[in-house]
């Protein structure tokens, strides 16, 4: 398969084949969900904290005599037992993070790829760039590659974006703009077509190989 490769003004320039293995990749649903689970737990900060009957503070001091009260006998008025006391067996600070076959996730990548480039939903650019910093451009440039601004989910990638270029699709909604580096499998399911600079597009199918 054959990509055509534009520049900013839309015309073709070129062609970048493709291997028929990206093309011929399975459609395993389930690889790319375990993918997005795995990547969404990654993400988790896990700072939630309870206390413990130790780190609450008071209850340094037996609160009556062990025996002759009547009154069962307690030790602190921080046990679990008591209103204000601690929390047993609370969450803690932990990751969540887990250990994931790398393959599984270049894997997941292709699927996600495969599916797209079958929809004729992945455009291919000599280079991002615009002179000035207009977001009317940008919405502009979405237009006439057929896309509706605001409305579809567009996931824009290169190396490096270039500032006026960046800051003229920043404010679009629906519009993610992702370093080649950034880019996980999360934002690749949640975007409908895929906008590459060269050098970027390269470098992802480079990376997918398995």
């Amino acid at each position: 398969m054959e990509l055509q490769i534009r520049d900013m003004e839309h015309q073709v320039k070129g062609n970048v084949t493709l291997q028929e293995t990206i093309l011929q990749t399975p459609r395993k649903t389930y690889v790319v969900w375990e993918a997005v689970r795995h990547e969404l737990a990654r993400r988790r900060r896990g700072t939630h904290k309870t206390k413990t009957r130790g780190e609450v503070r008071g209850g340094g001091r037996k609160p009556w005599v062990q025996k002759g009260t009547g009154r069962a006998r307690h030790g602190s008025i921080r046990s679990p037992l008591w209103v204000g006391g601690g929390t047993v067996h609370g969450p803690q600070p932990r990751s969540y993070d887990y250990h994931f076959p790398r393959k599984k996730t270049k894997l997941a990548y292709r699927i996600v790829m495969a599916e797209r480039l079958r929809e004729n939903k992945v455009y291919v650019f000599e280079s991002l760039a615009m002179n000035e910093p207009k977001t009317k451009e940008g919405v502009k440039w979405l237009s006439e590659l057929g896309l509706q601004p605001g409305k579809d989910r567009v996931l824009i990638v290169d190396r490096e974006f270039q500032n006026p270029f960046y800051l003229s699709l920043r404010n679009i909604p629906k519009v993610i703009l992702k370093p080649l580096h950034e880019v996980t499998i999360y934002e690749l399911t949640l975007c409908d077509t895929y906008i590459f600079s060269q050098d970027a597009f390269e470098s992802f199918i480079r990376m997918c190989e398995p």
